[in-house]
């Protein structure tokens, strides 16, 4: 449990959205990065002489590093608060973004991924962390979709606006000036970022007691079998969304037989999609009082456009496009892993359960971003062009096997949404 003020805090206002804005422009920043990197691979790939399998696995490493730390975010929010862990993890990511900048071989483009990892790991549940606790953990869901949707909807962009950029400046210097960002950004969360209220750890005071109830929380959260459920379609889902959004979405649209332009601006619409989705998915949730629905219909619309994107006959870029977006748009049913895993443990270990669920998603994300590059074979250099679409269809099966999986364990899980109106407002 958590030790608090006996003050309520007030929940809402200006002085909340102005801490969950800090929250959700942390997340944008290290999320642009990652989603960025599918960009720029291919210039990295050429300027410090690497494989296709080494760029894949570059953006592989960070998300299995930030897939094993996340499973101590969330229990570190739970018992720290998000001052106290969000401010080192800016300074971590922002050192490793310096340190991707000036990267002259393969070693020290790895050891970026790990500092990024390292302080992006609790972000994305921070921001989530901070929604509830400054707006109420009735709402936890709702504006942990708004976290995605800001995310996604600024990724969507920045792939664009970072193709323009790298037209006219060469991408070490685009990305000094980034991590330049991360220290303003540092500077104005030292001032601005607080907690509703002063957070602390019941009990002894000391490393060994602390981590031992963290370990507790974990035990207890991990004991719920629905939270391996909704890991499980959460982490399939999401699995295949960071494949295509990070690091093949802009291959397959080449394969398509699109300009790489056009390409890079077709992938751009996953996140598009996913923004869209985000924004109204996790509100028709709760308006019906439902997850397994919610969760189905946006399966089964992933299922649909990837099959039409690994099979369809090119028929024009405006019809890839309509896809990549139909695609992120269903994605977005990978949000509702977090309310269901939510619906099913107390308030104190809700960012616990979030962490668990989104350290599954990275560590299947890592498996899927990493497996076409593999089935495709270290010695194709060339990777994936538009005269290999059988090579992208062979190497893309994964990923449509991974949705159609997910489809079937929503179709069987259970029904999470609280009986109770109680219990829905924690």
């Amino acid at each position: 449990m958590l030790e608090t003020d006996s003050a309520t805090p007030k929940l809402g206002g200006w002085r909340a959205w102005g801490v969950w804005l800090i929250g959700v422009t942390f997340v944008v920043y290290y999320f642009s990065f990652q989603t960025g990197y599918s960009i720029v691979n291919a210039r990295v790939q050429e300027d410090v002489g690497l494989s296709i399998a080494q760029v894949g696995f570059i953006a592989a490493l960070y998300t299995w590093v930030f897939a094993i730390c996340q499973f101590l975010a969330g229990p570190l929010l739970d018992r720290l608060g998000a001052r106290k862990v969000l401010l080192p993890a800016i300074v971590l990511v922002t050192i490793g973004i310096f340190l991707f900048a000036s990267a002259r071989n393969f070693s020290m483009l790895l050891l970026s991924q790990v500092f990024i990892a390292l302080g992006a790991c609790s972000g994305f549940v921070g921001a989530g962390y901070i929604g509830g606790s400054w707006f109420g953990w009735g709402r936890f869901s709702l504006m942990f979709g708004f976290v995605q949707f800001s995310a996604s909807l600024f990724s969507a962009f920045n792939q664009n606006l970072l193709s323009r950029a790298l037209e006219t400046w060469p991408w070490r210097e685009l990305f000094t000036s980034v991590a330049g960002f991360g220290v303003a950004l540092f500077i104005i969360a030292f001032f601005r970022l607080r907690d509703p209220v002063p957070v602390a750890v019941a009990g002894a005071r000391g490393v060994r007691p602390f981590l031992h109830s963290v370990a507790r929380s974990m035990a207890e959260v991990g004991a719920v079998p629905m939270i391996w459920v909704a890991a499980a379609f959460g982490a399939l889902c999401f699995g295949v969304m960071l494949a295509l959004g990070v690091v093949w979405g802009p291959k397959l649209m080449m394969v398509r037989g699109l300009q790489p332009a056009t390409a890079n601006l077709a992938a751009s619409l996953l996140w598009l999609g996913l923004a869209a989705g985000c924004f109204v998915t996790p509100w028709i949730s709760d308006q019906m009082r439902r997850r397994k629905l919610p969760t189905m219909a946006g399966i089964a619309i992933q299922l649909v456009a990837l099959a039409l994107i690994l099979f369809a006959p090119p028929i024009g870029a405006t019809f890839d496009m309509f896809l990549c977006f139909a695609f992120g748009f269903g994605n977005s049913a990978h949000m509702l892993a977090f309310s269901s895993a939510a619906d099913v443990v107390e308030p104190e270990n809700i960012g616990t359960s979030a962490a668990i669920v989104n350290g599954i998603m990275f560590i299947v994300g890592g498996i899927m971003i990493s497996r076409p590059g593999m089935r495709i074979g270290l010695g194709q250099a060339e990777g994936l062009t538009p005269a290999s679409t059988e090579l992208a269809q062979f190497a893309s099966r994964p990923l449509l096997l991974a949705i159609l999986i997910a489809l079937l364990i929503a179709m069987f899980m259970r029904e999470t949404y609280p009986a109770t109106a109680a219990h829905a407002e924690h």
